[in-house]
């Protein structure tokens, strides 16, 4: 037997071997750590795959059927003014106003139909990072001076960085648009104006159905959640009106599923996911057995859902092992966590940045985590870095970033995140300390 061929397959079953019998099953912070894994895995399951993951699946998958190669060149390509297309994918961002994860298959989808580096990440940052919600509630809970650092930062991060993985990527950047532009471009077969409000029906379902809570109650922001369902319904109900009317989809097959829908509503009241999650199935259902542009559409949807779930699932356990769920500790004690942001150094500010970039922040999540780290003697530099770090990444989104854009990419766009979120703190804690 020849031993160099011979010796990889040893090393990974003795790996495995000795990680098998050493493994520190019985002792309390282990096996909490491990039950914080799936306990944040089954939190994310049903409160984010269905509601979040679902509908950013469709819409990633529409963006690479439906919306022109041309379009996206135009206003987020390379040759776009750099005003427009940053000004866009900014905009955009603000108005999805959604998790790290969430955002990561329309990342997915306007890059692949042509975005520019630059402008796809200044997307992938302002999706969200720039919640206009988020920083309201910021300012209200934590102070005035603390949202506007963090609206102000987010909005100059979001450019900033895109416009620096320009820079550094310019020579791949060339390349990927000499290549495009030998591409043919397809010709729109549907106006602009129904791409838009088709687009309008989804995102409204996407945007009211993940629509937070707000504690103040007098705020229009509390008065939206009281009706979110309703208002996701009626966004649902166009794009059922629009799939018959604009997508040949026949009447009595959209019926049919509006029907059960409901019934499913009035079935189970207390309990909307159930109701969206059966929406979706029907749609699904619906749109995959067809052979025109709807089932392109589905084709392409459950492309970024098979690429993109694992991935994100894999790494919320990984996160919740290490850090686990709010409230609650997983392999690292939170103690370590609270006395490594004290003050208003480098140190804190760097691990606050580096922690809030691999922790899991589901949107509105970050504030009472800050909040508290704040009582625990967290300093104003570190709680801003958090802030500004924490919501735009987490572990899960790094895993399926590389796959999008490559390793190096991943890479260069954590560490600018990382340093300008560490730069950021020290500036405002030595400012408003």
């Amino acid at each position: 037997m020849n031993w160099k061929d011979e010796w990889k397959p040893l090393a990974l079953i003795l790996a495995i071997f000795f990680a098998a019998f050493y493994l520190p099953v019985g002792i309390p912070r282990f096996d909490n750590a491990v039950s914080e894994a799936f306990q944040l895995t089954k939190w994310y399951a049903r409160e984010h795959v269905v509601l979040c993951l679902i509908p950013a699946f469709f819409i990633a998958g529409a963006i690479s059927v439906f919306v022109n190669q041309a379009a996206v060149m135009r206003y987020l390509g390379a040759k776009a003014k750099r005003t427009l297309a940053y000004g866009v994918a900014s905009v955009s961002g603000t108005i999805l106003a959604v998790c790290s994860c969430t955002v990561l298959p329309l990342f997915a989808g306007i890059y692949k139909r042509g975005a520019g580096l630059g402008p796809a990440m200044a997307f992938l940052y302002s999706g969200p990072a720039i919640n206009v919600l988020a920083i309201v509630m910021t300012a209200r809970v934590m102070g005035l001076e603390l949202g506007v650092a963090r609206a102000v930062g987010a909005v100059v991060f979001s450019v900033v960085i895109g416009l620096l993985m320009a820079f550094i990527y310019r020579k791949d950047e060339t390349a990927r648009n000499g290549a495009q532009a030998d591409a043919p471009m397809p010709e729109g077969g549907r106006p602009l104006w129904q791409t838009a409000v088709y687009f309008a029906a989804m995102v409204g379902v996407l945007v009211f159905a993940n629509w937070g809570k707000s504690d103040q109650t007098e705020v229009i922001w509390y008065a939206i959640w009281s009706v979110k369902w309703y208002l996701t319904a009626g966004f649902a109900i166009l794009l059922a009106v629009l799939l018959n009317r604009w997508f040949s989809i026949p009447f009595w097959q959209v019926g049919v599923a509006s029907l059960i829908v409901l019934g499913m509503a009035l079935a189970f009241p207390e309990e909307p996911v159930v109701t969206f999650g059966v929406g979706a199935v029907a749609l699904s259902v619906i749109t995959s057995l067809r052979t025109d542009e709807s089932g392109d559409w589905f084709a392409a949807s459950w492309g970024f859902a098979k690429q993109i779930t694992p991935l994100l699932l894999f790494g919320v356990l990984a996160a919740g092992f290490a850090l686990g769920r709010p409230g609650h500790e997983g392999i690292i004690p939170s103690q370590w966590v609270s006395a490594a942001v004290g003050g208003n150094g480098v140190g804190a500010n760097f691990f606050a940045s580096i922690a809030g970039a691999f922790m899991y922040f589901a949107t509105l999540t970050e504030v009472p985590i800050v909040q508290g780290l704040l009582g625990a003697g967290m300093g104003k530099g570190p709680a801003l870095a958090l802030l500004l770090a924490g919501p735009a990444l987490s572990l899960p989104s790094m895993l399926v970033i590389r796959t999008v854009v490559g390793t190096g990419k991943t890479i260069t766009y954590v560490s600018l995140v990382v340093v300008m979120a560490t730069i950021s703190g020290l500036i405002y804690g030595a400012i408003f300390a």
